[in-house]
C-alpha cells in the first residue's frame, strides 16, 4: 500500500486549524436541521452510499460551488469523506473562504456507519 506522508502532515496541519464534530452529533445536527452536511468524497463513493440529507460536493471542486450551494456563512457546515482528512482540507478552505462554523466528521463516512447512523444509494 502506498505511503501517504505528505498529505497526512497535511491533513494534520489542517486539524490543527478546524473543529472536528463526532458522528453522533453530526446526525444529531442533521436531524434537527441546524447543520448541512457536505460529502467531500468522489461521485463514485457518493453514488455508491452516501448519508441521507446530505449535499454531494467533491472536494475537487467544494470551493467553486460553494457559495451557490450555501450562501449563508453564518450555516453550520459539517464536512465528510471517507476517513477525515479530505474533510479536514475541505473544512480548512471553507473557513479561509469565510464559512464561520465549519466541522469536520471525526472518522469520516467508516465512522459515520460504524455508530450505525443510517446511509443511502
Amino acid at each position: 500500500m502506498a505511503e501517504h506522508t505528505e498529505f497526512e502532515k497535511l491533513v494534520a496541519e489542517a486539524k490543527k486549524n478546524i473543529r472536528e464534530i463526532s458522528p453522533t452529533e453530526a446526525a444529531a445536527k442533521l436531524k434537527s436541521g441546524d447543520a448541512l452536511i457536505i460529502d467531500v468524497r468522489e461521485k463514485d463513493e457518493w453514488d455508491e452510499e452516501h448519508i441521507p440529507g446530505a449535499i454531494h460536493l467533491s472536494r475537487g471542486t467544494i470551493e467553486l460551488d460553494i457559495e451557490e450551494k450555501v450562501p449563508d456563512t453564518n450555516a453550520m457546515i459539517i464536512c465528510h469523506c471517507g476517513g477525515g482528512g479530505r474533510s479536514a482540507l475541505a473544512a480548512e478552505s471553507l473557513q479561509k473562504m469565510g464559512y464561520k462554523n465549519v466541522r469536520s466528521m471525526a472518522g469520516g463516512f467508516k465512522a459515520w456507519k460504524a455508530v450505525g447512523s443510517p446511509a443511502t444509494k
